[in-house]
């Protein structure tokens, strides 16, 4: 049996212009740059972004375009993913569309460098009737 998992520490983003995607990210996902593990991003390493509470990390890498693979899914409760629909349509210039999963919510959208973004939602009756 595999020992217990604590978390999901951050995941890779995989970005032709840093400097760039640290805007973009903090523009449109509100994330910041995480100053005590700023000393990787000079080199090779990653740019280690976060949320205001520390809970999401994206190390962003410089590299040349690929072909993406993964999706990165995000979780929020209804009313903020109303308001995120809301964010995204002034950010991305077009709303995205929602997605029915019978026990979920979703939209889906792409940053600028083709890495697939969700947000999703499990208040599923509540958000239904926002919808509709």
């Amino acid at each position: 049996m595999s020992p217990q998992l604590d978390r999901v520490d951050h995941i890779h983003i995989y970005v032709q212009d840093r400097a760039a995607a640290e805007v973009w990210y903090g523009r449109v996902l509100g994330l910041k740059r995480v100053e005590e593990l700023a000393f990787w991003a000079p080199g090779p390493g990653p740019l280690t972004l976060s949320d205001a509470d520390g809970h999401i990390h994206l190390a962003l890498f410089e590299r040349p375009a690929a072909a993406n693979r993964t999706t990165v899914a995000l979780g929020v409760g209804a009313e903020a993913f109303l308001a995120w629909r809301a964010h995204l349509g002034r950010e991305l210039g077009e709303v995205p569309g929602v997605v029915d999963h019978d026990a979920s919510w979703s939209m889906y959208f792409y940053d600028p460098w083709g890495n697939p973004y969700e947000i999703t939602c499990y208040d599923y009756d509540v958000l239904a009737a926002s919808l509709r």
